[in-house]
């Protein structure tokens, strides 16, 4: 092969990949990570980033007004009242990031009440949300007011955090109404029956 034609097959080959590179590779317009899935838009996530925890909480109190706040204590970084760390607060922060239970289950959330009452998995308080944050570890006390709610109040609040973490579920949990069976017909006791043929009826019928 001369010097010429090897030369030729060289840029031929190099003219080939930039035609396979533009086919091929997106334009520089095309913001890849800007794309989803459109299924992890639609479908209730079970991940809890998806959420804004502060945006949760808030959403709580506002439903169940009278439910303990707990934000008395103070910031060890501010040395002020850090009202934005809440009960309701914390208790999502442990079951999702301590405990790494999902959010949008029923039974996940009672067992974290169950933890609060002492009657599941310990808890410790060196990992507990606001213990590094906060003067005061505020587990125990935490822990007690849970305790003093009423079954009611608890059952309130599970129902409550699912319904925002996951809002289809009030749907899921709607039985399905059942179809209104047809009243059967009943004989009328003072309605007589027509008396039975007798012998020589035909004969009159003839006449």
């Amino acid at each position: 092969m001369t010097k010429n034609a090897r030369f030729t097959l060289i840029a031929l080959t190099i003219l080939g990949l930039v035609v396979l590179r533009s086919l091929y590779l997106p334009s520089n317009n095309i913001n890849l990570f800007s794309l989803q899935p459109v299924q992890a838009q639609d479908a209730p996530s079970e991940n809890p980033q998806r959420f804004r925890l502060e945006n949760v909480w808030q959403r709580v109190y506002e439903l169940l007004p009278d439910f303990p706040k707990e934000n008395q204590y103070i910031s060890k970084e501010t040395g002020k009242q850090a009202t934005s760390n809440t009960l309701v607060g914390r208790l999502i922060r442990y079951h999702l990031f301590v405990k790494g239970r999902p959010p949008i289950y029923r039974l996940d959330w009672k067992l974290t009440i169950a933890d609060y009452l002492g009657v599941n998995e310990i808890m410790f308080d060196g990992v507990y949300p606001g213990g590094d944050t906060l003067r005061e570890n505020p587990m125990d006390s935490d822990r007690a007011v849970i305790t003093r709610l009423t079954r009611s109040q608890r059952d309130a609040l599970v129902n409550t955090l699912v319904s925002i973490f996951n809002p289809n579920a009030a749907a899921e949990s709607q039985p399905t109404p059942k179809p209104t069976p047809k009243p059967t017909p009943t004989p009328n006791p003072g309605r007589s029956l027509p008396p039975l043929p007798q012998p020589g009826d035909a004969q009159q019928l003839q006449l």
